[in-house]
């Protein structure tokens, strides 16, 4: 597969250019080790094309992307899924359509209702003790559709950040009964469309939806893409993007985003295949002794021991976590691993196995808060941030919820109860912002 926009940076590289233009580094990095890098990060210079106004070099790499994943429409983010998640709702907001959404949401989302001005109703999932992750059940979906008398959505986060699923294909035809849109933050799931089996959101009946490239596939940090299967779509989402977005994208960032297509047309599906075979030896390894989380497989999340403690076991081990807590401790990996990545990665859980403490984790139902104020009024409301102790009876403000995970626990404009204080001290935090 070509790679437009790697070719046209290298070539002007080779031809060696006098840089008139931004930035102001001239492809020359202050560190020399660097220069590789600062080399191929250029501006919108003849020939560039412009990410928002594409007709050329972008536009050509974005369509190899669409015809990878089997899209109507994809467009680049050097933003990441933050961008993608923002230009999603904002063509919900054009469509004066109502906001359903899954708890579990990205804070990300949460800020894009804020500037937006969208209400939210939320679907609760069924949690298995913490907040990050849950099964959503569809029929609570089309239970809240059923009563709605407006044209709507639904927003699902699938995989969360534990690897764990929605039925996507089951939740995609409920909301073809309602008439209803179905947009799906598939951050964690660029890989699914090249799966053994495709288990993309867009080939499995979603309307929209955002994939961060950076999470699982060889792409730089901030790169993503938004995808359509509703080609009325197209020609709105970069008018949408535009709202949010920087007007200096990173080239470095789309160049990677190029250069990922050649790898998905020409490696991807081999190195699924042998990853794979590697995390399947490796979980049956540990059976019966580790309980591994069900869902994208790339996801290696372990449970039932003090996430934190055997994440610091494995730093022991020289091996990093993505992320972890007093339930859960996640490691990703991606097609681009080795088998020697899997023998490292076992010793350090045979190590951690050996030493951490295991944890019954006793499950709960996440209370259901008492909205008081719109999400934009309690974002933008002034605020005070105060011990958590103090905070019951006040109103959420603005979210100050550590990424990873990004998931708040107060929403903005609810009520803050025992409960809820409780669920903070489980994770750490101690102070809440909250309405003066």
């Amino acid at each position: 597969m070509n790679t437009p926009i790697y070719d046209f940076t290298e070539n002007l590289n080779n031809e060696g250019t006098l840089r008139c233009f931004m930035p102001g580094h001239k492809g020359k990095a202050p560190q020399k080790s660097l220069e590789n890098l600062y080399k191929f990060d250029i501006t919108e210079i003849k020939g560039a094309d412009s990410l928002f106004e594409s007709d050329g070099i972008i536009a050509q790499s974005e369509k190899n992307a669409s015809k990878l994943f089997g899209t109507e429409y994809t467009a680049y983010s050097a933003s990441g899924s933050t961008l993608c998640i923002q230009a999603m709702l904002t063509l919900m907001k054009w469509e004066n359509r109502k906001a359903f959404a899954v708890r579990n949401i990205h804070r990300s989302f949460l800020n894009a209702c804020a500037l937006l001005d969208l209400d939210v109703e939320w679907i609760y999932p069924e949690y298995s003790g913490g907040i990050i992750s849950g099964e959503v059940n569809p029929d609570k979906i089309e239970n809240a559709l059923k009563k709605c008398r407006e044209p709507s959505f639904v927003y699902v986060t699938s995989p969360d950040y534990t690897g764990r699923m929605c039925d996507i294909k089951s939740i995609s035809e409920i909301c073809r009964r309602y008439n209803s849109r179905l947009l799906v933050d598939n951050a964690h799931g660029a890989l699914l469309a090249f799966m053994p089996e495709n288990m993309h959101p867009i080939h499995l009946g979603a309307d929209l939806c955002c994939d961060s490239a950076h999470k699982m596939l060889p792409a730089l940090t901030g790169s993503a893409y938004i995808h359509t299967s509703r080609l009325e779509y197209a020609p709105l989402i970069k008018k949408a993007m535009l709202l949010y977005a920087s007007t200096s994208p990173s080239y470095p960032v789309m160049m990677s985003l190029d250069l990922c297509n050649k790898y998905i047309s020409e490696k991807i599906h081999d190195d699924i295949l042998k990853n794979l075979e590697y995390i399947s030896e490796l979980k049956n390894k540990f059976s019966g002794r580790i309980d591994f989380v069900s869902g994208e497989p790339f996801h290696i999340t372990v449970k039932d021991f003090d996430g934190n403690i055997f994440a610091e076991l494995l730093r022991e081990k020289n091996t990093e976590c993505e992320y972890s807590d007093f339930e859960y401790t996640v490691l990703l990996m991606s097609p681009v691993c080795t088998e020697r990545d899997y023998k490292i990665l076992e010793e350090s859980l045979e190590y951690a196995v050996s030493k951490a403490p295991r944890t019954e984790i006793i499950k709960s139902e996440f209370p259901k808060a008492v909205k008081k104020m719109s999400i934009r009024d309690a974002v933008f409301a002034k605020s005070e941030n105060i011990p958590i102790e103090k905070a019951t009876g006040r109103i959420c403000a603005e979210t100050n919820i550590p990424c990873p995970p990004a998931i708040p626990i107060a929403v903005s404009g609810e009520v803050i109860t025992e409960e809820i204080i409780n669920i903070y001290k489980r994770y750490g935090i101690l102070t809440v912002n909250v309405v003066k």
